[in-house]
């Protein structure tokens, strides 16, 4: 189904792998095409709960692919804008997955790279990780992952890396909250699976709930809109069969429906 990617299935967590390691899962169209369908794919597949996306070999992704980018500077502008909008979807398809997401990254994750460390709920990474918003040093600009850096990093943060570029080293990023974890790299699996266990624990519906709630408070102002719409929301989902069980289950002492599928 797929040549520039695997899906790989443990129980209810599915790894999305990047797989042209020749290139430092570089992406190109194709690379872009198949992690949109594989975000779709995952997306309707209910046996899944949480979806981590890392990359094969030593790194992460080391944003475009050289080929893609020679292209796309002899390409016209209705063509490039064609080739961006397929990108937009990508990042877009990954970062409103209804399913926690994980960024698992290892070496190199620069310009688009770093995109989708970003895009992802959550990014946990080695030691030896190094991130960087790398595009002016190629005379262009990060707009397509910018709206996820932004989120991560926000926007004083934004003004430094986005124009000079810097390498931002896995602690720095720690800092700046663009990764949750940093572990060494023989640790990172376990790292990993440290933060996918406590997300098991929670009611799916729930948590896509929780990550529509994100989207649709941040930046909003406190006012009577804002309120009544938080009112709304806690009040919907207290009525669904999941928060019923949920409480039931608290009360009687037992695991959820959720966690005994």
């Amino acid at each position: 189904m797929f040549e520039t990617l695997t899906i790989e299935h443990t129980g209810p967590v599915a790894t999305i792998w990047m797989n042209r390691s020749d290139v430092f899962n570089a992406f190109n169209e194709q690379l872009i095409d198949e992690l949109t369908r594989a975000c779709e794919q995952l997306e309707q597949d209910a046996s899944v709960r949480v979806v981590v996306l890392g990359g094969r070999g030593p790194h992460f992704s080391a944003g475009a692919d050289l080929n893609w980018m020679r292209r796309a500077a002899t390409a016209s502008e209705q063509d490039n804008l064609e080739d961006a909008r397929r990108f937009a979807r990508m990042l877009r398809a990954l970062s409103t997955l209804s399913k926690p997401t994980i960024a698992r990254v290892q070496g190199a994750a620069l310009g688009g790279g770093t995109g989708l460390a970003a895009a992802c709920d959550m990014a946990v990474a080695s030691t030896d990780a190094v991130f960087s918003t790398s595009e002016v040093k190629f005379g262009i600009i990060p707009a397509v992952i910018s709206p996820y850096v932004l989120r991560a990093i926000g926007p004083r943060q934004a003004l430094r890396y986005f124009q000079s570029a810097e390498r931002i080293s896995a602690e720095r990023a720690l800092g700046l909250g663009l990764v949750h974890e940093v572990a060494p790299l023989e640790q990172l699996d376990a790292a990993v699976a440290a933060l996918v266990k406590p997300l098991l624990s929670g009611g799916p519906l729930a948590q896509k709930a929780a990550k529509e709630l994100i989207a649709a408070v941040q930046g909003q102002p406190l006012d009577a809109r804002t309120l009544e719409d938080t009112a709304q929301r806690i009040a919907r989902q207290r009525r669904t069969d999941e928060a019923r069980d949920g409480v039931s289950a608290f009360l009687d002492k037992r695991s959820p429906a959720w966690m005994n599928p």
